[in-house]
């Protein structure tokens, strides 16, 4: 809405340099069956240096975004329910955090994955409608940075597919959807030494990298013609208007993008669409920074015994109040819900692409040779740091 298809070409690139680094993320718990922070934790230096150069920024990037995520949600609530913002936010943010402390949300997870499936079709169709001419799509395809406001546009790009916590959650729901050496060891966050896995072990675990690629490109893509659907949307009927989604006004404005087509039916629907897909990225953000958290104050403290199921389950519950209640009070204090995501969104642009380097690093170091990253992976995760770095510099650049 803010500038066309100007930056096209960045989303092509986000999609395909986050996909290189989930990948390698990827790689590393379905070889290992351990999370990122276990493998980040090895890197020689000051002790666990680089779990702290993970968490530090994390714990303001999860309550501006848990912050800014349920006020969002809380704008479509407004429409038609009495009360502001804050108050639906508060709402929201409690009924996540009790979601959570009692495990109670299957059912609500399927209807919202459902939703989002329908939502997602509907606006596919929507702006192959209103798609442009081919001349106006190509040209966002010319790589090019203009002299534009990047507290806009950084946030965008960081949050495409997934921000650089989402990226580490991926080493979480891989082994617990069973992928690969979850099963032949537990996950205590003790890490084979590359030496000890048979050639029979590795045949096996290449096969399930394989399945694995194959299955995050087509989440990649999947997730790539969804935002280029939105784009073209907000490219052909916020941008004419001058329409930005911003603040107590965000379902109100996106619902527009479905209503010059399917009238007040699409309106709503949308608006439905707005409250539905962000109180469950709330839920499931709380919930994945809780055992981000979680895994990492083990780590630091030094506890890696398996089996103590409930001492992870209260320290889990710790961080999920604790995220709750300061997403709540961080509203509180600044009153913004896009100013808080966007400040999330900057420090996420920081972060990923030396994860993805620290990643890339672990994997050669720690990985028998037949499953270590070749040098095209090389390449890329090295392309991925001068292309995030390039917008964080220009940000910087752009502030001072």
């Amino acid at each position: 809405s803010l500038y066309g298809y100007t930056f096209l070409w960045a989303l092509i690139a986000a999609v395909i340099f986050k996909w290189v680094i989930n990948r390698e993320i990827g790689r590393f718990a379905v070889t290992t069956g351990a999370s990122l922070l276990d493998g980040v934790c090895t890197i020689p230096g000051p002790r666990n240096w680089a779990v702290w150069f993970i968490l530090v920024p994390q714990f303001l990037v999860s309550a501006s975004a848990l912050s800014g995520l349920a006020s969002c949600a809380a704008t479509a609530l407004i429409l038609f329910l009495p009360g502001s913002v804050l108050f639906w936010q508060g709402v929201i943010l409690l009924s996540t955090t009790l979601f959570l402390l009692y495990g109670k949300y299957s059912l609500l997870e399927k209807f919202a994955t459902l939703f989002a499936v329908v939502l997602a079709l509907v606006a596919l169709i929507t702006a192959l409608y209103v798609l442009p001419d081919i001349a106006d799509l190509s040209s966002g395809l010319t790589p090019s940075l203009p002299d534009v406001n990047y507290q806009e546009i950084i946030p965008w790009l960081s949050f495409v597919l997934a921000g650089s916590a989402g990226m580490i959650w991926y080493s979480y729901w891989l082994p617990e959807k069973g992928y690969g050496a979850v099963h032949l060891f537990k996950r205590t966050g003790i890490i084979r030494k590359r030496e000890e896995y048979s050639s029979q072990e590795i045949k096996w675990l290449r096969g399930w990298n394989r399945q694995m690629t194959v299955d995050l490109t087509m989440g990649a893509l999947g997730g790539l013609i969804i935002v280029s659907s939105f784009l073209i949307l907000g490219a052909e009927i916020l941008r004419p208007e001058a329409l930005i989604p911003d603040d107590n006004r965000i379902a109100e404005v996106l619902g527009r993008l479905l209503e010059n087509l399917w009238g007040r039916t699409g309106f709503w629907f949308m608006v439905a669409g707005v409250f539905c897909g962000l109180y469950n990225t709330t839920l499931t953000n709380q919930d994945g920074w809780s055992r981000l958290f979680c895994n990492g104050t083990k780590i630091v403290a030094g506890y890696f015994q398996a089996g103590n199921i409930s001492s992870s389950v209260r320290i889990r519950n710790t961080y999920v109040l604790l995220l709750g209640a300061g997403a709540f009070s961080l509203f509180c204090v600044f009153g913004k819900a896009v100013s808080l995501l966007k400040l999330a969104g900057i420090i996420t642009m920081f972060q990923i692409p030396l994860i993805g380097i620290m990643t890339l690093y672990i994997n050669q170091r720690l990985m028998p040779q037949k499953l270590r990253p070749g040098w095209m992976i090389t390449i890329l995760t090295f392309g991925a740091l001068i292309f995030f770095g390039t917008f964080a510099i220009k940000l910087l650049l752009t502030i001072w």
